[in-house]
């Protein structure tokens, strides 16, 4: 010490302090305060989610960008009978679909159709949720009543934009019209039912003049959708890439099953998706029941899909595994086209040679013909219930009004 005395201020901080002379060293204080945890906001959706479509799917999605997580009610096969008539998807088909949609977090199953005071008590309190939301479209009970009047009244009811273009009742409508079109097949003009879907013409579906129009494939696809349903990363470096073709008409739980077990082989599940003429060519003039781009949006909400080729090419070619650094070819042991092995022109031939091919054992015995024959099995009562909604779509079509977002 060179014996000057120095008096030093005191710092906080846990600082050696000289004081006349003498070194104290403080004890060292805490000064950060405790930053208190964001409680996550939950919203909650519900529907009936009867032959899941896009539509569904960009619903779920801008409501979970309205919160941090998305609790999603599916309501039961009775409830849906009771206020819509007999759903074409069951509830455990359903359940599958809905959870397997990537921006979901938890479902609900057996969600009534009408919010009631005591089920918004249950959401509130039990599931924490904060916001109720449902899309601009009106949801009317029997009785004509709001469904989320009371969420509505409470002020926990927030409202997303309706997907243009796509409907339940517009898919069962389509494969009404192949039921009715497929028994007048010679007249020429009945075999491009595909290219009305894909333009979006409608169609009597009544000759005995109930008026009754089925709207079709109003869908007009843009870049900005797509986006929004992509994951927006590619594989990494040294990820062994999965990849899986076909129509995926109608996409429903045997799809997304066996999708499932294909993305467990891998890092990176790369889906093709055949185009319109391809999978015409193969299952005949009234099908696909979804255009390509229907199809792909469909395929790209699925949480166990990394991205998709739209109008990937029938033949899985040499150059395509190298372009695409394929690790794994596979395909489903349910489907529609499983002679390939039979064909003269075998389209994963090359992948068998490469020794890069397994055909997976599907979990459910469900293809897109499966969906068809349950409207056909139940025609009348499909035909009545697509009828009634249809004048509800046509009010809706005739008062709409430009809502911003989406």
């Amino acid at each position: 010490m060179d014996g000057h005395r120095r008096l030093t201020a005191w710092l906080i901080g846990g600082l050696v302090v000289t004081l006349l002379g003498f070194h104290l060293t403080l004890p060292l204080l805490e000064t950060k305060k405790k930053v208190k945890k964001k409680k996550p906001i939950r919203v909650y959706m519900d529907g009936c989610f009867d032959m899941m479509h896009y539509g569904h799917c960009n619903a779920l999605r801008q409501a979970r960008a309205l919160g941090d997580q998305l609790f999603v009610g599916v309501v039961s096969d009775d409830e849906i009978t009771a206020n819509k008539g007999p759903p074409v998807t069951p509830l455990n088909e359903r359940m599958i679909m809905v959870s397997a949609v990537k921006w979901v977090d938890e479902v609900i199953p057996d969600a009534p159709y009408e919010i009631t005071e005591d089920f918004m008590r249950k959401l509130f309190d039990e599931y924490n949720i904060d916001y109720i939301i449902h899309g601009d479209d009106p949801c009317l009970l029997p009785d004509g009543s709001d469904a989320y009047a009371l969420a509505k009244k409470v002020g926990r009811y927030k409202q997303i934009k309706r997907t243009e273009g796509v409907s339940s009742t517009d898919i069962v409508g389509r494969m009404l019209l192949c039921v009715r079109e497929r028994s007048s097949s010679d007249n020429p003009s009945h075999s491009s039912l595909q290219r009305q879907f894909s333009h979006g013409h409608s169609h009597k579906l009544d000759d005995r003049g109930s008026g009754s129009v089925t709207r079709i494939s109003h869908f007009l696809p843009t870049s900005r959708r797509i986006v929004q349903f992509s994951n927006g990363k590619g594989p990494g470096r040294d990820a062994r890439i999965v990849y899986i073709d076909g129509a995926f008409d109608l996409f429903h739980a045997g799809h997304v099953e066996i999708l499932r077990l294909a993305r467990e082989l891998g890092d990176f599940l790369l889906v093709g998706i055949h185009p319109d003429q391809t999978v015409s060519s193969k299952r005949g003039a009234h099908r696909p029941i979804m255009n390509l781009h229907e199809r792909s949006l469909s395929v790209l909400a699925c949480r166990y899909v990394d991205e998709v080729i739209i109008g990937a090419p029938l033949k899985v070619s040499k150059d395509m595994i190298t372009t695409f650094n394929i690790s794994l070819v596979v395909h489903g042991s349910v489907g529609e086209d499983n002679d390939f092995r039979n064909e003269s022109q075998n389209p994963y031939s090359v992948p068998i040679d490469m020794g890069i091919f397994k055909l997976l054992d599907s979990p459910l015995d469900i293809t897109t013909s499966t969906l068809i024959k349950r409207i056909v099995a139940n025609h009348e009562a499909y035909q009545k219930r697509n009828e009634r909604k249809g004048e509800s779509e046509r009010k809706y079509y005739e008062g709409k009004t430009y809502v911003p977002g989406d």
